[in-house]
């Protein structure tokens, strides 16, 4: 692709920007003010413990030589993710982060009679795209249960005649996972011409995550886009590292709409860091539960509420609008999530370290 390519196929951007309007604002009206002293960030669902020894020692060997493209060996790393979920390299596209290939799936499978189906609240970054490009978004609330309603998308699916549906499991900001046969049940009732997205990238947070996982479904040839990230139990979230996993068909659709090979320096951590997966995953997902788990005693023992948490974060019902909550907490050091409506009484606070959830309790039992 040449460079003018590359821009055009970008230009979705600024408008995804726009699109984003006041979800955006509401964030960066924080995120620009100065900072307090050893602030603590909950905001968005990062993980602390960072890139792993390996991944960083991969970083550091690989710095004196980005001064190349290394293009050549890209086909070879590209292959490595995809035998790392037991693909091909034709059933995987890499991206920078899962946000590129979220949104080289909305460019390749939505179009002006082609809608985004999406559960509401959830990320917002395929719908936001989809708007940003004259493309109708069809939104299903969630259940009673704070789950996506398979029922409804199903229906609205079978209503355009062609559509992508997107499924973030665990949901964001919810922090809830589908249940199993829900999920199958989706997948199974797909009408003609739709493309099920499925983002999983909290899912390794979820002991059994891979019996759980749509990939399955990718591995049968069913029309299914799974995407996974580096950013969330691996650490990486600034080195942008994802990718998407379907048929070949599908992801030669998707291809267009990526931007280019993702950063070398980054490409070997995550290389190194799949090294570790065995060991690294359930390490890192039983301290997480570990630390949700205190939190989550913690809340019910002073009559908060909650969804039961899935992922590395947790929405509370704190009884009251949000908005002045979140206030209250940044002037105490401590940044969270910002405003979902429709649930404007609900906080979500992600699972940082034990000091850091030391830090939120003061401060949320002094404001809440």
């Amino acid at each position: 692709m040449t460079r003018r390519e590359i821009s055009g196929n970008l230009a979705w951007l600024a408008g995804a920007l726009v699109a984003g309007g006041e979800r955006l604002l509401a964030q960066r009206s924080l995120l620009e003010r100065r900072a307090p002293a050893g602030m603590v960030w909950l905001n968005a669902n990062e993980n602390p413990d960072g890139p792993c020894e390996r991944a960083r020692e991969a970083m550091r060997r690989a710095m004196p030589e980005c001064w190349r493209y290394h293009y050549p060996e890209f086909p070879e790393i590209y292959a490595a993710v995809a035998r790392s979920v037991g693909l091909s390299p034709e059933q995987v596209l890499v991206g920078a982060g899962s946000s590129e290939v979220l949104c080289a799936a909305v460019h390749a499978f939505t179009s002006p009679a082609r809608p985004l189906i999406t559960p509401s609240p959830s990320f917002e970054l395929p719908a936001d795209l989809a708007s940003a490009l004259g493309r109708r978004v069809v939104q299903a609330p969630l259940t009673d249960g704070y789950l996506a309603d398979v029922e409804r998308l199903v229906r609205e699916a079978a209503q355009a005649e062609g559509s992508l549906v997107y499924l973030c499991n665990p949901n964001n900001p919810t922090s809830a996972l589908l249940p199993d046969e829900r999920l199958k049940r989706l997948v199974e009732r797909l009408p003609p011409g739709t493309v099920l997205l499925v983002d999983e990238a909290y899912l390794d947070y979820v002991e059994g995550a891979e019996q759980l996982s749509a990939l399955r479904y990718v591995r049968a040839g069913a029309p299914v886009v799974v995407t996974r990230t580096f950013s969330k139990i691996y650490g990486m979230a600034g080195l942008r590292v994802g990718f998407a996993c379907a048929r070949p068909d599908l992801i030669r659709r998707m291809r267009p709409f990526r931007s280019g090979v993702i950063s070398y320096v980054s490409a070997q951590a995550a290389l190194a860091a799949l090294e570790e997966a065995p060991r690294l995953i359930p390490e890192r997902r039983a301290r997480l539960a570990r630390l949700r788990a205190e939190l989550c005693a913690w809340l019910r023992e002073r009559g908060f509420d909650y969804i039961e948490p899935s992922a590395n974060f947790v929405m509370i019902r704190v009884r009251r609008d949000v908005r002045a909550l979140i206030e209250a907490l940044w002037e105490r050091g401590v940044a969270v999530g910002r405003p979902f409506p429709p649930l404007h009484d609900m906080l979500r606070v992600s699972i940082g370290t034990a000091a850091d959830m030391a830090r939120f309790r003061e401060a949320f039992e002094q404001v809440a």
